[in-house]
Parts: structure tokens; C-alpha cells; sequence
């Protein structure tokens, strides 16, 4: 191998390992928002399962239409 080329393939490895750090960060930075993503889903839900619960009559709101119908 020439030395050009050897220099070649040194700067596409440092430009490939940057770009899997680069990838890892974003992935990483993606998992933390699906995971704050989850937890607000989940409290949603408990409030709403919690709010249907307390409902007097829950067959006669979940029939209801709106009013613009």
C-alpha cells in the first residue's frame, strides 16, 4: 500500500468512528425522549382511568356527541 492511500483509509475510519459517536449520541438523546414520552402516556392515562372511574354515568358520556353535531 502507498502511504497516500494508507493516509486514505485513516481519515475514512476517523470520519466512520465520529459518525457512529455522532449516531450513538442521537439514539441515546431519542431512548431519553421516548422514555419521558412513556411516563407522561402512563400518567395520562391513570388520570383519565381515574377520572372515568369517578364518572356517575360512564355509558351516558361515552355516547354523548359533541355539541357541533
Amino acid at each position: 500500500m502507498t502511504e497516500n492511500r494508507l493516509i486514505e483509509l485513516e481519515i475514512k475510519a476517523a470520519y466512520q468512528d465520529d459518525l457512529l459517536q455522532t449516531l450513538n449520541d442521537i439514539i441515546a438523546t431519542q431512548q431519553q425522549q421516548i422514555d419521558r414520552l412513556e411516563r407522561a402516556y402512563k400518567t395520562i392515562h391513570e388520570r383519565v382511568d381515574s377520572l372515568a372511574s369517578k364518572s356517575p354515568d360512564d355509558s351516558a358520556i361515552q355516547h354523548e356527541l359533541p355539541p357541533h353535531y
